[in-house]
């Protein structure tokens, strides 16, 4: 399929359109199993399965205008991928539209949170993830999947939330205040508002869809045990969009599964959740 959705002209041109999806399947440094360069794909197919009316939102976002678009990125090294997605990011910026990523790992958010920075003051980035990524450099590149927070940091206040896997080295540039691990957040009823609290008025969510428990959602790179449900997850993007405004977003680190379409299907629905909302809350 073509364009999310895979709704009539009128809603998925790009002068029409005032949300544009930006697939990037690259997954030129993920370390521990590939093929989240087929995840924007997957998800594109899946959304087919999609009603258009948001049960959530009480809404029909395409009504908006969604425009998938089918740029061609330069892979040639993670820095080079960065680059070329933070200039694209930057071009729909300029022109007023909504932007949101579908990867791919999680280092094709780099360019797109720097770019986002640059065009809203009072930024948080809002990490949903099992991993920190929060390494200076990995495997020789500060653009690797394992960087990804690490540069958001140079740019935004970051807020890291169902995180359950961290190294020594990653410690060092850790905001206690900010790091809502996993296994903490289970024992306490308050943690959405805390989580609230951490984040500027403008944010960039980035979800990265290990964040989710396996049994939840298995199809992800790097899988662990002991991640966010499905009703946390929606419950803590509700209460982000009644307190905070949502300025871009991505959903990546979907790896497919051949004999399952499950998870692609939840990437969809929780892509086109993430746009009701932004569009429900925009004015």
């Amino acid at each position: 399929m073509e364009y999310f959705l895979d709704m009539d002209e009128q809603f998925s041109k790009e002068e029409n359109a005032q949300y544009v999806l930006l697939p990037i399947p690259y997954d030129a440094t993920s370390t521990f199993q590939k093929g989240a360069d087929k995840g924007p794909q997957a998800i594109i197919d899946a959304s087919d399965s999609i009603e258009l009316y948001d049960v959530n939102t009480e809404t029909e976002a395409y009504t908006a205008g969604i425009y998938t678009d089918k740029y061609l990125y330069d892979f040639s090294s993670p820095e080079a991928m960065a680059e070329s997605v933070y200039k694209r990011v930057s071009h729909f910026l300029q022109r007023g539209k909504s932007i949101g990523v579908l990867g791919g790992e999680h280092s094709v958010s780099i360019g797109a949170i720097r770019a986002v920075s640059e065009k809203f003051e009072n930024l948080s980035v809002l990490q949903i993830d099992a991993h920190a990524d929060l390494r200076e450099s990995y495997h020789g590149s500060k653009s690797n999947h394992a960087c990804v927070m690490r540069r958001a940091q140079e740019v935004a206040n970051v807020v890291q939330v169902g995180i359950r896997s961290i190294c020594t080295e990653e410690m060092d540039a850790v905001v206690e205040e900010n790091l809502f691990y996993a296994h903490k957040i289970r024992h306490d009823k308050d943690w959405m508002q805390k989580v609230m609290n951490r984040l500027d008025d403008n944010v960039y969510l980035t979800i990265d869809l290990d964040g989710l428990d396996p049994s939840v959602l298995p199809a992800t790179g790097t899988p662990l045990p002991g991640g966010l449900f499905w009703y946390d997850l929606i419950d803590l993007l509700e209460l982000l969009f009644q307190t905070k405004k949502v300025v871009a977003f991505d959903v990546v680190e979907l790896c497919p599964l051949p004999d399952s379409k499950a998870s692609d299907a939840l990437a969809a629905v929780l892509t086109y959740k993430i746009i009701s909302w932004m569009e429900k809350y925009r004015k």
